[in-house]
């Protein structure tokens, strides 16, 4: 059309160019936000050619030389005597954390989101939210110290006309400290992502179950809950897809040698072998057995998710 002014469409590097002045900081902690990712998680990752080598730390990575055969430390891990104790702990473990410490944050969500009274409830959620903030260090100390032979618990227990209990020195009790104490610490922060979800679930929905004539329990199962559930599935596969990951912080700070039976898994075995004896191929090799075995399993679920519920993180 003649008389008419056409304006060039701007291309991708002008775009970015005026979007950087424009938000230059922002760019800047993305920036850093990736440089760390690339220096501490995806830049040391070449160090897996450990797990096929003959790693001496004098000649270093390049310069050892290959296993003989080059799934030597896989084929020792698999047959030796520790393989089965450390992957019924590990799983045991994170078995136990699906189903206690799972739905621990989704309940206290539901329940928060039912208070009426907004002072309480921002009473409850400080509380809740505590435990998260305290270093893992104090946390176990405070553990260690509620469960000893003169703790608070075995102080009750002998109130009640009980015999004392040596709980970090006995193995059966490892697994249910562990468990609930990391219910205890998470369990409020955990939660935020769920309250997050919960906001923007229609509130025309409670109103239109109301006249329905549904009360306040029928409103949480037949809004409230499929209303998150998306949220609830994408968290659950992210829990799925670690079930081989336990922080080995929070084990080698309570466990001994006397509970390795039950509390000794595949984190604190790798940090064992290749920090504390220097055997790095071998904790080389676990390690990446343990990576991938995660990686297939979240890819597993993933699409397992997909197919079920049409929700999935790809």
């Amino acid at each position: 059309m003649t008389g008419e002014k056409i304006i060039p469409r701007k291309t991708f590097r002008q775009r970015l160019v005026r979007d950087f002045k424009r938000y230059k900081l922002i760019y800047l902690l993305g920036f850093l936000c990736l440089a760390y990712y690339f220096i501490f998680c995806y830049l040391p990752m070449g160090g897996i050619v450990i797990a096929f080598k003959d790693f001496r730390a004098a000649r270093g990575i390049f310069g050892s030389k290959w296993a003989d055969p080059w799934y030597k430390y896989f084929d020792q891990f698999f047959n030796g005597y520790y393989f089965a104790r450390l992957l019924r702990n590990t799983l045991l473990i994170n078995v136990l954390d699906l189903i206690f410490g799972f739905p621990a944050p989704i309940i206290l969500a539901l329940l928060l989101n039912e208070l009426r009274s907004n002072s309480y409830k921002r009473v409850v959620q400080t509380v809740s939210y505590l435990p998260h903030f305290i270093s893992q260090v104090v946390i176990c100390g405070i553990i260690l110290d509620f469960f000893s032979s003169s703790g608070v618990i075995n102080q009750i227990i002998t109130l009640l006309g009980g015999n004392r209990v040596l709980f970090m020195q006995d193995a059966r009790y490892f697994r249910p400290i562990y468990v609930g104490s990391g219910i205890w610490q998470g369990v409020g922060y955990g939660s935020i992502i769920y309250l997050s979800a919960l906001s923007g679930v229609n509130v025309d929905l409670y109103d239109a179950a109301a006249i329905d004539g549904c009360n306040r329990f029928g409103r949480v199962i037949h809004v409230t809950i499929p209303g998150i559930l998306p949220t609830v599935i994408i968290m659950l596969i992210l829990k799925v897809g670690s079930m081989l990951s336990v922080g080995f912080e929070k084990i080698i700070l309570l466990y001994n040698e006397t509970i390795y039976e039950t509390a000794d898994v595949i984190s604190s075995f790798v940090y064992r072998y290749g920090l504390q004896k220097g055997n790095y191929s071998y904790a080389t090799a676990v390690g990446l057995f343990n990576s991938l075995f995660n990686f297939a399993l979240l890819i597993g679920v993933n699409a397992l998710s997909r197919k079920v519920s049409e929700v999935s993180l790809w």
